[in-house]
């Protein structure tokens, strides 16, 4: 047990000392939907080592969706412009989520977006 903890902790050390970089790209606003309130840095792939290219600044509503949480296809427009980030948490995970509400405009702006196309391939199968 103490390894999974120890991990988990170094972890959440190695994202939190990027914290202040991925603040700044994002100009200390939601890299999503823009908001101010509750920001915090999301993992986008928990699985790799954490970089800016795999941490976002999110607000809780978008990481509530990032997470999974159902959104409507109204609420997630509000998050349709991530998609031309060129930092992959925040396109690709904008995607996730625009991908799920199964809406036709949110796949066209997926299509039409910068993502790899292997990933894209992968949201709209």
């Amino acid at each position: 047990m103490a390894k999974g903890y120890e991990a988990h902790k170094e972890r959440q050390e190695e994202i939190g000392a990027l914290g202040k970089a991925v603040g700044k790209r994002a100009g200390f606003a939601c890299e999503w939907c823009e908001g101010k309130d509750d920001l915090r840095v999301w993992d986008y792939q928990p699985n790799e080592t954490p970089c800016m290219e795999t941490l976002a600044l999110l607000c809780r509503q978008c990481r509530e969706w990032a997470e999974g949480r159902e959104a409507t296809a109204d609420e997630v427009r509000s998050i349709r412009n991530a998609l031309w980030s060129d930092v992959p948490a925040v396109a690709e995970g904008a995607a996730r989520v625009l991908a799920r509400c199964g809406e036709a405009w949110a796949r066209e702006a997926i299509e039409e977006s910068f993502i790899d196309d292997a990933v894209k391939a992968v949201l709209l199968k």
